[in-house]
Formats: structure tokens, C-alpha cells, sequence
């Protein structure tokens, strides 16, 4: 570890880059902050942590002050036992901004990020002037597959149910992290991941069994995200959004998501992309973040 950090950054990252641990008054949340500009918040999603944006941070940090937030329950953060419902958690990273000094800001979700940028953006209206999303499906928004639906749709979604069970799951990859961690990550990317960058993410997991807990509550908690997503459906966003997906994942059905809730949607697909693009595709994500939120 670098100065708190894990290794095999992008040269010269610790030299712009800190990272910090904020108490917004609920909780400590920790973050990794630096650059010069608009604020703009970066959230991973499951099971990543704020680690998956290490290759466009350098970049971003040249146009803003970019915050790569752990959201509750991931990698330094607090792990408490509730709270991983999306308006919990878009309240989080309101409190969070706003303890660092950032009152609007703009924001990129991917994954479970993406479902907590949409619940940031119905919530919190007052507080983002833009809102990136990329590679997930929305739960109480998006279309629900049938339970015997194709075994397309089974290999990529399968994981949710799995992920709600309330504790067999841990059980069962109890010593299997690797296992089941591993797998993930090897069957949505296009582009296999460094194995140093998997190894990372999966040593978090496997090394605490509070982290391991945490990951599955966000599946835990959605019945009640479900709940909420119902009602923030019924008020459209206006604010300018933009989707990115990874042509060999979910590739149009993100932007077709985000129009179910928003009136201003542009949407790239990344060709050759899986599930991971802003470490599969860093170049053209960022290529498309920038020409979005400047």
C-alpha cells in the first residue's frame, strides 16, 4: 500500500490523489479526492471498489476535483448492519459531498452505482447538474426477466437471487471467494481484467467477512429499492443524462432503461466492452465522459 492505497496505480497517481476518510455525521466514509475544477463524484458498484476508477481519474482530474467514493459496506467504508437500500445510500453521498464542500456537483455511477445515481438524481434533485450511468439494470425500473427465461439471461443475472439469500450465500463461498468473486468478473468481461486489479477486489472480500456481509446487503436490500424506484418512476428526471454500456453486455437495454425515468438521454455503447468499461474500454469511456459532462 502507497500512502493508504493499493499498488499498481497509474504513474504519478499519489502525487494528485489522496485518500481520506470523511465522517458525513452518519457514518465514516472513505474516498480518494484530488484535481482541480467542477466536483464530480465516481461510484463503483458491486463487487468494486472505488479502485475501479484508477485509470480515468488521472484525466478526470485535470477539468475536476474528482471524489471515488466507498459507499457503505466497501472496501475502508463503514459496514453497518442496515442502510443498503438506495435512498439510504444516495443520502450517503449527498452527506458526503456536502461535508466535503460541494453543495452540485455531477456524478458517475456504474453497476449498483447506477442505481444509486438514479436514486441521488429523483431524491436529491437540487444537487447534480449531470448524471453518467453505466452497465446495469435498474431493480423497479427496468423490465423483470421471467424466472425461466433464456440461459443468456440466466448466466448474467443469475447472481441477484443468489445474492439476497440471508446468509447461506456467505456460507457457501465461505473459502470459495476466489470461486465466486473470480467468476464474476471472468464471465461479464470482454476484456479480461489485470489479475492483479481481480486479486485486489476479491482479497477485500476474502479477508474480512464483514466486507463479505456487506457486499450481498445492497441484493438484501431490494425489495425495499424496488419500493422506492416505484414511486421515484412517477416524477422524470430532467436533468441531462448519460448511459454507457458495453456492447457485449448489456449494451442498448442501459440507455433504454434510463429513458423509462428520463426525458434527456444520450447513450453510448462501447464496441468490444463487457461489463467493466471504464477498465476495459478506459480511452472510450473516457472519451465519452468528457465530451458529456464539459
Amino acid at each position: 500500500m502507497i500512502d493508504g492505497m493499493p499498488p499498481h496505480l497509474p504513474p504519478g497517481f499519489t502525487d494528485t490523489f489522496t485518500s481520506q476518510y470523511v465522517d458525513t455525521g452518519e457514518l465514516r466514509l472513505h474516498a480518494v479526492t484530488g484535481g482541480e475544477g467542477p466536483p464530480l463524484l465516481l461510484l463503483a458498484g458491486w463487487p468494486q471498489t472505488w479502485y475501479a476508477w484508477r485509470l480515468l481519474m488521472p484525466a478526470l482530474a485535470e477539468k475536476f476535483r474528482v471524489v471515488a467514493v466507498d459507499p457503505r459496506g466497501v472496501g475502508l467504508s463503514d459496514k453497518p448492519l442496515d442502510g443498503y437500500d438506495t435512498g439510504t445510500l444516495a443520502a450517503d453521498m449527498a452527506a458526503l459531498m456536502t461535508a466535503l464542500g460541494h453543495e452540485r456537483f455531477a456524478m458517475v455511477g456504474h453497476d449498483v452505482g447506477m442505481w444509486t445515481g438514479y436514486a441521488l438524481a429523483a431524491d436529491h434533485p437540487d444537487r447534480l447538474d449531470r448524471l453518467a450511468l453505466a452497465e446495469a439494470a435498474v431493480p423497479g425500473l427496468s423490465p423483470s426477466p421471467p424466472l425461466f427465461g433464456s440461459r443468456e439471461a440466466n448466466d448474467r443475472l443469475w447472481h441477484f437471487a443468489f445474492n439476497r439469500l440471508d446468509g447461506l450465500n456467505e456460507q457457501l463461498i465461505s473459502g470459495r471467494e476466489h470461486l465466486y468473486f473470480g467468476h464474476q468478473f471472468a464471465t461479464k468481461a470482454a476484456k479480461p481484467l489485470p489479475d492483479h486489479a481481480v486479486q485486489y477486489y476479491v482479497d477485500t472480500l476474502a479477508t474480512d467477512p464483514e466486507a463479505r456481509r456487506a457486499s450481498f446487503e445492497f441484493y438484501r436490500a431490494l425489495d425495499a429499492t424496488i419500493a422506492q424506484n416505484e414511486h421515484r418512476k412517477k416524477r422524470r428526471l430532467t436533468l441531462p443524462v448519460l448511459t454507457i454500456a458495453g456492447a457485449e453486455n448489456l449494451g442498448e437495454s442501459v440507455g433504454a432503461t434510463m429513458r423509462l425515468a428520463a426525458d434527456d438521454v444520450q447513450s453510448v455503447v462501447i464496441p468490444g466492452c463487457g461489463h467493466y468499461p471504464a477498465e476495459e474500454a478506459p480511452e472510450e469511456m473516457l472519451a465519452a465522459l468528457t465530451a458529456f459532462l464539459t
